[in-house]
């Protein structure tokens, strides 16, 4: 579990349409692909910083593959939203009314899998999840600086 207890599962809903996205998808690997161009494309149209984007989108990609992965969810619902003038905020909802607790892995150096929240991470300034409020499933949550547009 994240070391950042501070929730907050409203900011997005406070961004304004302008200033949140939000994608429903199905709970299929290819869906990350499908999150990872929606946001990316998002980004870019809201002229977020290369750089900030790429973090994002890399969010996006791990959280969206915990949520395929680690639940019993038929969907998923990823959204973004900036923060203010300086921050971005990623959110993945699941359905799985499951009360599950995301763990960093310990994988071994031989592993192929595991390292989601470890990059999670290492790229967010912070992170955490919680139950969500918008789908009572579960909801995990990474933010990022330098968002300026």
């Amino acid at each position: 579990m994240s070391p950042h207890t501070t929730s907050l599962s409203s900011l997005l809903d406070t961004g304004g349409p302008d200033r949140s996205h939000w994608l429903e998808l199905p709970a299929r690997r290819e869906s990350v692909r499908a999150a990872r161009h929606g946001v990316s494309a998002c980004l870019r149209s809201w002229r977020v910083p290369a750089e900030v984007c790429a973090d994002a989108v890399l969010l996006v990609s791990e959280l969206v593959t915990n949520a395929v992965v680690h639940t019993l969810s038929s969907r998923v619902l990823c959204g973004v939203a900036l923060i203010g003038e300086e921050r971005l905020r990623v959110e993945v909802h699941d359905y799985d009314n499951a009360a599950l607790s995301p763990t960093r892995g310990r994988p071994t150096v031989d592993c192929e899998t595991g390292r989601g929240l470890l990059i999670v991470q290492e790229v967010a300034d912070t992170w955490g999840a919680e139950r969500s409020t918008r789908t009572k499933g579960n909801v995990v949550w990474a933010t990022l600086r330098g968002a300026c547009v």
